[in-house]
């Protein structure tokens, strides 16, 4: 297509293999290539963009050096795989990215034998690698074998925890890994703590150009049949001239910073690891998050999350939002009410924007807590502000806050402290797939002791839990809500603080019972209008609380009816169950309730829009109306009526 950039050199390469009979000049060739080949993908498609620009020549560099799939290459996070993708046999379907049925936007392991390892949150390549090369010592075996292990990390993933683990104990193990830190100074949003401010120092005080004759020996270190044209690894190769201490001090052997855009000191450094590591060794790259596309190097977050854009002016594609976000919703409820009470605080975990705190940080800066990607300690660090008077809003994914788990009921639970957890992309997400999910969260936390839990049908009921949860103190308290754009629905000036417990009846009717939890309640009403039309007249009420329930609703809807149905955005282990415990208690199902419950299918739903993924689950209008006729017998009927063929 003569949109498409020219790619001669790219073009020939089908494989990672065929990168080895490339000079160094041609494999800075293939480095441009690629990058104007990603750029024109994700303009059609949409996804991360600016990581995948970031390590260009990384990637090129390591699918060069390296033997994969032999050898693994594992990218942690992996939004930044794009490039990868295209390199080894997937440029077909690169325009597939994030779509039904195409491309994961991440590594995932039953797409391709180059994707040793699945990932999309933060944080676990080093683990993984480690695991790989104790594997691989131990005489594991693959299908493509196992050669040595590259695990990719950002100084953003570098922030959390688990890779200090994973470097504590591949310290203490000395197998051969190798880990390659990427330092593009930003993750999502621009990187804070301690360890920023240390890389950063690493690289100032160290600038390239007083490198150059820090290795005077290193190019000696080469096999012979390196040692042409790599003269250039002496002006990189400078061992532990620079004061990597803190990597040092955990067993590693550290090289940089050197310059990740720059093939000229990839290369010959890549080789001289490769043919010289005998333990752990870092590799410190510095790079430019959006490298090589003005739109995203100017953006504030370095062109992290697209949608479709215009590959001449960046301008990006959005439809037109007919209602606010409900992220959007939250963060702006939150500051307003944080005007009214000083107490009250936020804390997240490297999401500011993602989570709509940004609009909180810039008002209140000193209340609002940005601590990297660390959710473990962000949770426990808002237990301690509960416990010191504050009024802490924890705002994370519920995908991200499974990470806090531990904390959750250790730190928050078991005290009973009043942590509020604001869980933002709740069900399914679309694009992002399975990975990014919120499908857990309400069996995990309504199954706490003492946590009241809740989920928005819309975003007025958002702004009314939001204000629930700033004047409930008697214990944690937890509300969830989607991603994208509320119901449309008229928003009320001044939120209200809801009754503890207490659902609401939405439609009056007969017959069947329509329990909602969360934002479905759109589809519920939409199936009891097309009910209508057969006459049949559901009741729906939409629950509001999972823990606890509204006893007395639940009850009177299970007496007054000879069906009850409820339908959440979530897991087996929920809100249907905790129902149906309730009406086992009661011994409800004695006196023949029919009772059935739709819930999240026993699966991981791979990336589609939100419509066909909740397609894939049987949640949809559609489907609730067909649940209905079947629990009814209506359906049966119906068929009955057909004439024999």
């Amino acid at each position: 297509m003569t949109d498409r950039p020219q790619t001669p050199l790219l073009d020939q390469i089908a494989s990672p293999a065929d990168l080895k009979r490339l000079s160094d000049a041609q494999l800075e060739q293939v480095a441009h290539e690629l990058r104007q080949e990603t750029i024109s993908a994700v303009s059609v498609t949409g996804g991360h963009l600016g990581a995948g620009l970031g390590v260009v020549e990384l990637t090129v560099a390591l699918h060069a050096v390296f033997d994969t799939p032999k050898d693994k290459v594992i990218w942690d996070v992996s939004h930044q795989c794009y490039p990868h993708k295209i390199l080894t046999g997937r440029r077909d379907r690169i325009r597939t990215l994030r779509m039904k049925d195409g491309l994961s936007g991440f590594t995932k392991r039953s797409e391709s034998a180059f994707d040793p390892f699945g990932a999309a949150h933060s944080s676990t390549s080093i683990s993984a690698a480690l695991g790989f090369s104790v594997a691989r010592d131990l005489g594991g075996v693959t299908e493509e074998g196992l050669g040595d292990a590259i695990a990719v990390i950002g100084d953003g993933a570098m922030s959390a925890g688990m890779a200090f683990e994973a470097m504590n104990n591949a310290g203490h193990l000395g197998k051969r890994l190798i880990v390659i830190l990427n330092d593009n100074e930003m993750s999502i949003a621009p990187p804070v703590g301690a360890l920023s401010s240390y890389l950063s120092r690493l690289y100032t005080e160290a600038p390239f150009h007083d490198l150059k004759a820090a290795a005077k020996g290193a190019v000696s270190l080469l096999p012979e049949p390196f040692r042409e044209g790599a003269k250039r690894a002496k002006d990189m190769l400078k061992g532990m001239a620079m004061g990597g201490t803190l990597f040092e001090s955990l067993g590693f052997s550290y090289i940089g910073p050197i310059d990740g855009h720059d093939m000229d000191q990839l290369l010959p450094v890549l080789r001289t690891v490769k043919a010289r590591a005998a333990g752990p060794i870092l590799i410190h790259a510095v790079t430019k998050k959006g490298k090589g596309y003005r739109p995203a190097e100017v953006a504030r977050d370095k062109g992290h999350a697209t949608a479709k854009f215009d590959m001449v002016t960046g301008e990006q594609k959005k439809a037109p939002s007919n209602a606010p976000s409900y992220t959007s919703v939250f963060g702006k409820t939150l500051t307003d009410l944080a005007a009214q009470d000083s107490k009250i605080c936020a804390v997240t975990a490297a999401m500011p924007d993602g989570t709509g705190l940004n609009l909180m940080a810039e008002r209140y800066p000193s209340r609002t807590f940005d601590v990297g990607i660390a959710e473990q300690h962000g949770v426990t660090f808002a237990a301690a502000l509960a416990a010191g008077g504050m009024k802490p809003f924890c705002a994370m994914y519920s995908t991200f806050l499974q990470r806090g788990y531990d904390q959750v009921v250790h730190d928050v639970a078991i005290q009973r402290l009043p942590v509020r957890f604001a869980i933002d992309r709740a069900g399914l997400v679309g694009a992002d797939g399975a990975t990014h999910a919120g499908s857990f969260d309400i069996a995990f936390m309504a199954n706490l002791p003492g946590m009241v839990v809740m989920a928005a049908a819309d975003e007025a009921e958002l702004k009314h839990m939001v204000a629930t949860a700033a004047a409930y103190d008697a214990g944690p308290i937890a509300f969830r809500y989607p991603r994208g754009e509320g119901e449309g629905v008229e928003m009320p000036e001044q939120p209200e603080v809801l009754e503890i417990g207490k659902g609401r009846i939405i439609e009056e009717g007969s017959r069947v019972a329509l329990l909602s939890f969360g934002t479905r309640l759109g589809e519920v009403r939409k199936a009891a209008e097309a009910l209508a039309a057969r006459g049949i007249t559901p009741t729906v009420a939409d629950a509001r609380f999972a823990k606890p329930l509204d006893r007395d609703m639940i009850l009177s809807l299970a007496e007054k009816h000879e069906a009850l149905i409820t339908i959440e955005e979530g897991a087996v282990g929920g809100f249907g169950s905790h129902v149906a415990q309730l009406l086992s208690e009661e011994a409800v199902f004695d006196t023949g309730l029919k009772f059935r419950s739709m819930v999240l299918p026993d699966t991981f739903i791979d990336q589609a829009s939100p419509k066909d993924m909740y397609d894939s689950a049987a949640m949809n209008a559609e489907h609730i109306e067909a649940k209905v006729l079947d629990v009814l017998g209506v359906a049966r009927l119906d068929e009955r009526r057909l004439p024999a063929s």
